[in-house]
């Protein structure tokens, strides 16, 4: 990582606490008088005063190394970051304070969208996660209270199963239409001044307001060449949830004015009417805002107004049922079974209790978000699935007639059952699903063997 360093000042004391830098030392001096004027309490409770403040960098610090993740530019690593602040931070501090400091531009990479096509992350240096996460503990202060009742991403004490549960009840208060609001690109189409224009309402030091303007216009590194940006928050730094939810309050505002009801989590957001003519009308009013007001673009292809169990949201959907009952979306299934056959098919070499190993931290994540679901038969089904991907992944490694006869005894067949059953010319697919696979493989064998049972786990979820 580059960064713009003042003069070196003395080398911070490299004291240690348990192997990490002291709060007590390593991040500076307490900051006393502010150099805009200001009393050192005023200091430090805004602007870049408080930023810079030594419990809110120790803070900071702590969330950089608990998120781990990957190398900036510089190639400089979490693990490596404590020397290197130790020598460096004096200057970095003196140059935040004097307003001249120079974000180092963002690594570029690309990963690919559920729905096809690719997602830009912007990955900052290790030093400006450290700064922005820094700057995100000061802002969302100042913005919390601010931010609307129906805003659920990325919002202490919110989450995404309350913007869930929120949806079900509004459609079982006969608000049996949703407006289906798809953002083309948001966070690449973010227009710079706007957000500016809304932070600078609540955010008064010069300092701060340039810092965030040069974080939005770093440059992106792909392939060793640096682009220049003039639009957008690329995911990957700890600003951009925030600055999202500072921009699309202005939206919400929109919709409460309106009198909608609506949930909105970063920037998926459902609008929930009583008839499709409604749901038409928001759909062209609220269009023609983000357009217009927020410089946003609605991607029409993917936005609709409809029923609302004929979409998803935040993976979820619901039963047509009056009293409707929250589902897995099928898009949110067929993920999952992307994931497993990544793991069982795309690494065939190894044994089951490897494969199980690698499986179980996928399927106990995916079951601990979809814990709310209400249909759970699907999750049963999956269970099924995932036996079945795993016997067949026994089947081919067995290869041979004999090899697979020897394996069928030696779990309980007959010999002539098993002869049979391994000399029948079908594939692994079939045989997986067969009854001899199920008979000497069956669910308490994969129990036994530690596999996590998605409608198990998520059962013991609601006993929680």
């Amino acid at each position: 990582m580059q960064i713009d360093e003042a003069t070196k000042q003395a080398t911070a004391p490299e004291t240690e606490v348990g192997g990490r830098i002291s709060p007590r030392t390593g991040l500076g001096a307490e900051v006393g008088t502010a150099a805009n004027g200001q009393t050192k309490a005023e200091g430090l409770r805004q602007g870049m005063d408080a930023v810079v403040e030594r419990s809110n960098l120790w803070q900071a610090y702590e969330r950089v190394l608990r998120n781990k993740g990957a190398a900036g530019v510089d190639g400089l690593t979490v693990f490596e970051f404590k020397a290197w602040l130790q020598k460096h931070w004096p200057s970095v501090k003196a140059a935040l304070l004097a307003g001249d400091y120079l974000p180092a531009a963002i690594r570029k990479v690309e990963i690919p969208k559920p729905n096809g096509g690719e997602r830009t992350l912007g990955i900052p240096t290790v030093l400006d996660r450290l700064i922005q996460q820094a700057l995100l503990q000061v802002l969302q202060a100042e913005f919390e209270p601010e931010f609307s009742e129906h805003s659920y991403g990325f919002r202490p004490g919110r989450n995404a199963w309350q913007a869930v549960q929120r949806a079900q009840g509004y459609i079982r208060e006969e608000r049996r239409w949703v407006v289906d609001l798809d953002l083309e690109k948001f966070f690449d189409r973010v227009n710079h001044d706007i957000l500016m224009s809304r932070v600078a309402r609540r955010v008064k030091d010069d300092r701060v307001l340039k810092l965030i303007r040069r974080y939005l216009e770093a440059g992106m590194m792909s392939e060793g060449i640096v682009s220049a940006r003039t639009e957008g928050t690329p995911q990957g730094g700890p600003l951009s949830p925030l600055l999202s939810n500072i921009l699309l309050t202005d939206l919400d505002r929109e919709l409460e004015r309106r009198g909608h009801r609506f949930c909105r989590y970063a920037d998926d957001c459902n609008i929930y009417v009583k008839s499709e003519m409604a749901g038409q009308h928001a759909m062209a009013a609220i269009t023609d805002y983000l357009e217009t007001k927020l410089k946003l673009r609605v991607n029409r292809d993917k936005s609709a107004v409809a029923r609302p169990w004929q979409r998803k949201f935040l993976g979820y959907s619901v039963t047509w049922h009056k009293q409707a009952r929250l589902k897995i979306a099928d898009s949110s299934v067929k993920r999952l079974k992307d994931k497993v056959r990544e793991i069982v098919v795309g690494n065939a070499s190894r044994n089951l209790v490897q494969t199980i190993g690698a499986l179980n931290p996928v399927l106990r994540g995916w079951t601990s978000y979809f814990r709310l679901t209400e249909v759970k038969g699907v999750l049963q089904d999956l269970d099924g699935w995932i036996r079945r991907k795993l016997r067949c992944l026994l089947w081919r490694q067995w290869k041979r007639p004999a090899t697979r006869n020897k394996r069928l005894q030696a779990r309980g067949l007959d010999g002539t059952r098993a002869w049979k059953s391994a000399s029948n010319g079908r594939g692994p697919w079939w045989n997986a699903g067969a009854s001899h696979m199920n008979a000497a493989y069956p669910k308490r064998f994969f129990d036994a063997q530690g596999l996590v049972s998605l409608l198990d786990t998520q059962r013991r979820f609601q006993h929680v």
